[in-house]
């Protein structure tokens, strides 16, 4: 009797390689990501951005604005000035809208155009009249003011020429300033020269001789000699 036992060989069966994973599935998964990542990213772009605007909105002043135009030597009326939001700008110094009050009845130094932004450097020195103080607009020619010189404030010397065909002197003898016709005035306004070189020039004087400046510069019988500004 044959006792030997008789075992099936024990094959194991061949192991299957572990599968690596997919790289087409990485990659799709960090282009997910890199999007959700840039879309956050905008969106507190977007934030930042409307915060500053929001934050700019909120530095804006009420200025002074030129409703409709007024000539240099004219009163500022009320009707003259309107009021409008400005950005703070360090470059630019326009006129607060809490002192309306105070500018109304001043001088404009300057011609002031509709839509700009009133500043003080374009009002008249020393604001409106005085009561010691009248007003004389002089017309004068190329060459009887100093060009590009005059500014309001100045101090001048009306001097007042004798009519054309006569002389302020007598026969041989010599002319002399003794013998100038002068009115001290203070330069109030100015207008820009016009085509030919004239340009207005508005003057306070004082009401002793506010009658005979305005007779001679009517008849276009005054020179303008710009005093030396103090500090100079």
């Amino acid at each position: 009797m044959d006792t030997t036992s008789s075992f099936a060989p024990n094959v194991t069966a061949p192991r299957q390689p572990d599968l690596a994973p997919s790289t087409g599935t990485k990659a799709r998964s960090k282009r997910k990501w890199s999007l959700a990542v840039v879309l956050v990213l905008v969106a507190l772009l977007g934030s930042l951005a409307g915060t500053v605007l929001v934050a700019r909105a909120g530095d804006r002043v009420s200025v002074l604005g030129i409703a409709r135009d007024v000539q240099a030597g004219q009163k500022i009326t009320d009707q003259d000035l309107t009021v409008v939001s400005f950005a703070e700008d360090p470059g630019l110094s326009p006129v607060s809208a809490a002192q309306r009050s105070s500018v109304v009845g001043q001088i404009a130094a300057v011609d002031l155009r509709r839509g700009g932004l009133l500043t003080r450097s374009q009002l008249a020195v020393g604001g409106g009249l005085g009561d010691d103080e009248q007003i004389v607009g002089i017309e004068v020619k190329r060459g009887y003011a100093p060009r590009n010189e005059l500014r309001p404030g100045d101090k001048v010397a009306a001097v007042l020429l004798p009519a054309q065909g006569t002389s302020s002197a007598t026969s041989g003898s010599k002319t002399s300033t003794q013998g100038t016709d002068l009115i001290p005035v203070t330069v109030k306004s100015l207008s820009s020269p016009d085509a030919s070189g004239s340009m207005v020039v508005n003057v306070a004087v004082a009401p002793a001789d506010g009658p005979r400046l305005a007779t001679m510069a009517a008849a276009k019988q005054v020179a303008l000699i710009r005093q030396p500004r103090e500090g100079n």
